[in-house]
């Protein structure tokens, strides 16, 4: 699949496509149905399925405070839709000027000149254009004009709940994986370079690989039994701890993955983190070997958990 990185990066080769545009953060159940939707009208047309998309989000952009925690990095999303059929991505830098295009000037300049979309797929609630101006009545307006279709996929639902990454989220902050698996339609996964930490874990007995997440905040937090894909042929079990480490007054949210009955060179390492089962919350200890005691019960629970899988 291929990544092209702004309106400046389109050649004639990349004109005429099946598009769809959005955040797709979580790449959930709602996001594969507008997928599914554009391979087959891209098979109908013979022409490349491709995704737009936004870097920073644009809630990132306008109010960074109030923005939620994102599901996945931009490397993830693309992994994603990658294995989900989708030939090529479109990734636009969110600024003022992207910001500020009028609605005429953004389908001009992606949809007509730049990516000649003959059929364009999005969900309901797609904006775009300055002041949010743009919508599903207006495209179905132009693209007629313009010479292209517009299909809009009606939000799905899932057992009464409409699947959304704000939903998924809500999940993760309750610490309810299956509630967020299931909107999904997998595991909730986090993905990550192993980087070289303070060595604390090896000290106290339990070494760990240290995975920066990059973000300013995540849903979920606490320790979890968890599997780790990336370090040998099959997914290993580990005992993870995903959040802020109060003990050790940590500054940046960060995952913490102690590999059960592992050893072996790990820096610079690609792996996934898979989430099992939560074992508790992240909490404050007076002392690291209160600390060392309560990892020790965790790897134990850890134990429990895979022994029953």
């Amino acid at each position: 699949m291929e990544l092209i990185r702004g309106l400046h990066n389109l050649r004639p080769a990349h004109h005429g496509c099946v598009a769809s545009i959005g955040n797709f953060d979580g790449v959930h159940l709602g996001h594969r149905a507008i997928v599914g939707r554009l391979r087959e009208h891209a098979a109908a047309c013979g022409l490349p399925a491709r995704v737009v998309l936004f870097e920073p989000q644009p809630l990132e952009f306008f109010r960074p405070q109030a923005a939620e925690p994102r599901l996945m990095r931009l490397r993830e999303k693309v992994a994603a839709l990658a294995a989900l059929g989708v030939d090529g991505v479109l990734c636009l830098h969110f600024d003022a000027r992207l910001a500020g295009m009028p609605r005429e000037a953004f389908v001009d300049r992606l949809l007509v000149q730049g990516l000649g979309v003959r059929q364009l797929v999005v969900g309901p609630d797609f904006r775009f254009g300055h002041r949010r101006q743009g919508d599903t009545d207006y495209l179905h307006a132009v693209g007629a004009t313009a010479g292209f279709g517009v299909e809009v996929v009606p939000p799905l639902q899932l057992d009464g709940e409409r699947v959304s990454s704000t939903a998924v989220r809500q999940h993760l902050v309750t610490g309810d994986l299956d509630g967020a698996a299931r909107l999904l339609g997998r595991p909730y996964t986090l993905h990550g370079r192993v980087s070289h930490g303070d060595a604390r874990g090896r000290t106290l007995g339990f070494p760990t690989l240290n995975l920066p997440l990059h973000r300013r905040a995540v849903s979920l937090r606490g320790v979890f039994a968890v599997r780790v894909t990336g370090l040998a042929a099959t997914p290993l079990p580990a005992v993870a701890n995903l959040g802020w480490r109060p003990t050790v007054d940590g500054r940046y949210p960060l995952l913490e993955v102690h590999v059960l009955d592992f050893s072996g060179e790990v820096y610079g390492r690609q792996v996934q983190v898979t989430f099992v089962q939560r074992l508790r919350d992240e909490q404050r200890f007076d002392s690291l070997d209160a600390l060392r005691r309560q990892i020790d019960d965790d790897v134990r629970a850890a134990r429990a958990v895979f022994a029953q899988s």
